[in-house]
């Protein structure tokens, strides 16, 4: 039977970056994956500097950016009549990106073979094998593999994760779900675009191949009547925001539009006896704020560095993952709850839009949106308490017909800080994680 130090299964972003950062530290990797690759899966493919960071370091950057991808260094946030502009400092060792994932997976898994991983696509994983209460390898269509170390890093629908009976906590509903298109649209500025109008939200920026991607979020409840002429709908969705309507229009598009329907946010335990999850097969958040790609890079950079840390025995290495999967917890909360906070369904409401208000016309509110979103500094840098006290000052004086819907987004507001709170403080028990189960929102 064959055996490896490691076996990652899951060979994309979380997986790819894992089995890179494991063989360079001297350890035998393979790496499987059921697709075959140039493939795509659902991505918003905006990638934060810190995450561009990351593919530097893993020698990455280089190949995507010779195969066309888009350098992002400024945003705009849209909020209806509010507009937050926002450029990222000059001096910035690594910009922004948006590269779809057909060129960004490929590339990384073609850096993991060049550091001695072993990697097998097309080979469909069915499970862990145990013995006693410890994983010790995969089964595969073509036979087992032994390893002193399974990683999931197979996505939100993970063999890993159902295998081991890793359970889900903190698990909220999807607000909307995502639409989205290619568009041979000809060079654009480095602009990645954030916007909601009315119901609907956006995500938009050049990716690589010089196309323009597009997306648009629609409320779940809507989705039924969006999907029964999505072609129509999804164009006239794009003209209630002109600005991106001027981009797209007349504009061929590559392939059919795309749909993201069937997700939800949530956190999984994500270490145990011989096992862990990284990326989204541990924790998935909503869409809008384009998260994923760079919170699975840095995940594989830290739980490489935890891996590498046990030395001496399993024991020590289930500690660390233990601890990692822990500290990753702490560090994803805020922007957990933030991302939900963005993808809200509905319209805006008033003290939403006013908070918004108050953060544009800050001189350096731009920017620290930026740095929010870099995950830089805390959301509490932004959506401080006095700005929060002023703008529902104004919106009670300024709304008073709807005063009831303003305490119902206060309430709203305080229990989410309330739950992150909580959160954080059980994460840091010594004894180990006591997961919330689904749908308990104590």
């Amino acid at each position: 039977m064959e055996s490896f130090d490691v076996v990652v299964v899951g060979g994309r972003c979380a997986g790819s970056a894992l089995a890179i950062y494991l063989a360079r530290a001297g350890a035998r990797v393979c790496l499987l994956d059921k697709a075959r690759f140039p493939s795509e899966t659902p991505s918003t493919h905006v990638i934060q500097p810190r995450g561009v960071e990351i593919l530097d370091d893993l020698g990455v950057l280089d190949p995507v950016l010779a195969r066309g991808a888009a350098r992002l260094d400024t945003l705009s946030f849209v909020n209806d009549d509010v507009r937050i502009d926002a450029a990222l400092p000059e001096d910035l060792r690594c910009p922004g990106l948006n590269v779809r994932r057909t060129v960004l997976d490929h590339a990384l898994q073609q850096a993991a073979a060049s550091a001695g991983v072993e990697v097998r696509t097309g080979c469909r994983v069915a499970g862990v094998r145990m013995s006693a209460d410890r994983v010790v390898g995969v089964e595969t269509a073509t036979g087992p593999i032994e390893a002193g170390l399974v990683i999931g890093a197979d996505g939100r629908g993970s063999v890993v994760a159902k295998s081991v009976g890793a359970r889900e906590y903190l698990a909220r509903p999807a607000g909307r779900i995502a639409i989205w298109g290619y568009f041979a649209a000809g060079p654009q500025e480095p602009r990645i675009r954030l916007g909601r109008k009315g119901d609907l939200g956006f995500l938009a920026s050049p990716t690589d191949s010089g196309l323009y991607m597009a997306v648009v979020g629609v409320d779940c409840d809507r989705a039924g009547d969006f999907n029964r002429d999505r072609e129509a709908n999804f164009r006239n969705a794009l003209k209630s925001w002109p600005e991106l309507d001027d981009i797209v229009r007349g504009a061929e598009r590559d392939g059919p539009l795309r749909v993201m329907a069937n997700w939800h946010s949530y956190f999984r335990e994500s270490a145990g006896p011989g096992w862990a999850l990284v990326g989204d097969a541990g924790q998935f958040k909503d869409f809008f704020a384009g998260q994923g790609i760079s919170d699975a890079l840095c995940q594989a950079r830290s739980l490489s560095a935890a891996i590498g840390s046990a030395t001496g025995s399993a024991l020590a290495q289930d500690e660390a993952t233990k601890k990692w999967w822990r500290a990753r917890d702490r560090s994803s909360y805020d922007m957990y709850w933030l991302a939900m906070q963005l993808g809200r369904p509905g319209a805006s409401s008033p003290l939403v839009s006013e908070v918004l208000r108050r953060i544009a016309d800050d001189p350096t509110g731009g920017a620290t949106l930026l740095k929010v979103i870099n995950r830089d500094v805390p959301s509490t840098k932004l959506f401080t308490t006095p700005r929060l006290l002023a703008a529902t000052f104004t919106t009670l004086r300024k709304y008073p017909h709807r005063r009831r819907e303003t305490l119902r987004d206060i309430r709203t507001e305080l229990a989410a800080e309330i739950e992150k709170q909580r959160a954080r403080m059980r994460s840091k028990t010594s004894d180990g994680w006591l997961p919330v189960p689904v749908g308990d929102a104590r």
